[in-house]
């Protein structure tokens, strides 16, 4: 039993996620972020859904700023979630 309500957990979290995701606010953003959720959220277990909702946290221009390379990724920020990410922009 408590196996089923972890997988629940974790599915009502990938859900969320993949909401904010598409609904950031900046059209840009939410395509960009958007289309990473729907092709990896699937996929990932509880430490990357939570490292990703903290990357979330961020505000749109900082995250459009890195995803383009205008500015670096900052330290906190370096993790194999957003290297991920990365890569898929740079393939997409």
């Amino acid at each position: 039993m408590p196996q089923e309500i972890a997988e629940d957990n974790i599915s009502i979290t990938r859900k969320r996620l993949i909401f904010r995701s598409w609904h950031r606010g900046t059209r840009e953003i939410d395509l960009m972020l958007g289309g990473f959720a729907d092709a990896h959220m699937p996929q990932f277990d509880a430490e990357q859904l939570a490292v990703y909702d903290r990357f979330l946290k961020n505000s749109d221009p900082d995250i459009f700023s890195w995803i383009t390379g205008q500015e670096p990724l900052p330290p906190s920020e370096d993790n194999a979630v957003v290297s991920l990410m990365l890569k898929f922009f740079k393939t997409a």
